[in-house]
């Protein structure tokens, strides 16, 4: 299995993800004549500006590029969260206009057919559409969750299971039925959108601008690298740990393979209130917003655990800082010349809650 993480980085998703897809060569990966379901997030009906939702503009550079390269079977599949509508997520989220424009089809999973499957004697209800498709491009964002931490490659497919189980899944913990229904559904492509996603929370409402989307091919060194991103060891999500002992994929291995490093947009969004809680710990002097959104992912860990208020010196983050030694902590490459610094371009989220909680 290919062990790369490819970014991208800048603000016009449609364009970027038709570059990221072309920069891999995506297409000599998928067989001639294939049926092409593409599994985005619409767990609600809010646009994806809240940070809860896919951007609609991802979907239309994936389909512009299946298209360009001879692909047009081409399908939408879904189920929003209990109680809400996968048909009102539809049209408030842009995939309406999206299936209208470009003749692709949409199924609404809560609508489908119940396929029971037995993995490793383990019973799953799945939706039977699924298994109708060649090739399965999951779509997710790289977001915080209130019970499992983290959703991205591997929780996004429970939109692909019937209300009653969700349901169910709730009942047996989440973890270990995430873990085996990436067992029962194959993921062939993940393209990962972390341009605005919400750190903290499924539902969104606090976007935290990262301005990048990711693709891989395995979904558990995805959900790893999402961890990471939030500041999490993968380890601490137990569906990744036990997607790993399933044999789904890998947690470690992963070589990053930046293609436009010298684009990482500059400064994350001040809207957020989680951005704005953490704020008044950061000395910012034109910080790269991959760099800034890592060290927002940090500073939400370390008040988990009781370490925020700990802190005492300024974090000092951003190019501002480049050539400067100033009493602080410095975060990233651009503060090397601090008596007290991390490394990194960015540095992961973990690598810094690790490195604060050494120096306080």
């Amino acid at each position: 299995m290919n062990n790369n993480i490819y970014i991208i980085y800048g603000k016009d998703a449609k364009s970027m993800t038709k570059d990221l897809l072309k920069y891999v060569d995506v297409n000599k990966y998928i067989p001639r004549n294939s049926k092409i379901a593409i599994k985005p997030n619409l767990v609600v009906a809010k646009p994806y500006t809240s940070g809860a939702t896919t951007n609609p503009q991802i979907v239309e550079g994936i389909i512009e590029y299946l298209k360009e390269n001879g692909h047009d079977n081409i399908t939408i599949l879904e189920g929003a969260w209990l109680g809400a509508s996968t048909k009102r997520a539809f049209e408030v989220c842009g995939y309406s206009e999206i299936s209208k424009k470009y003749g692709v089809k949409l199924i609404d999973t809560k609508d489908d057919q119940v396929k029971k499957v037995n993995v490793d004697g383990y019973e799953l209800n799945v939706c039977k559409s699924v298994f109708e498709y060649d090739y399965l491009i999951n779509v997710p964002l790289l977001k915080g969750h209130c019970q499992t931490k983290l959703t991205c490659a591997l929780k996004n497919l429970k939109g692909l299971i019937p209300d009653s189980e969700k349901r169910r899944f709730h009942t047996l913990g989440l973890h270990k039925p995430i873990a085996y229904l990436n067992k029962a559904i194959k993921t062939h492509l993940i393209i990962v959108d972390s341009l605005m996603p919400d750190p903290d929370f499924e539902e969104g409402g606090n976007p935290v601008e990262k301005d990048f989307i990711a693709l891989g091919f395995d979904p558990v060194l995805i959900d790893s690298f999402a961890a990471e991103n939030l500041g999490y060891n993968p380890y601490d999500i137990e569906y990744i740990k036990l997607a790993e002992k399933l044999g789904i994929g890998k947690t470690t291995g992963y070589n990053l393979i930046e293609i436009n490093p010298e684009k990482k947009p500059r400064l994350a969004s001040r809207k957020s209130s989680i951005v704005g809680k953490y704020a008044k710990y950061i000395d910012e002097r034109d910080a790269c917003s991959v760099c800034y959104a890592n060290l927002i992912s940090a500073l939400m860990r370390l008040d988990e655990e009781g370490y925020l208020r700990k802190i005492e010196k300024k974090l000092c983050i951003g190019q501002g800082f480049k050539g400067k030694g100033i009493d602080g902590i410095g975060i990233g490459g651009c503060t090397k010349n601090f008596d007290i610094s991390i490394s990194g371009c960015p540095p992961k989220s973990t690598e810094i809650v690790q490195f604060i909680k050494s120096k306080i």
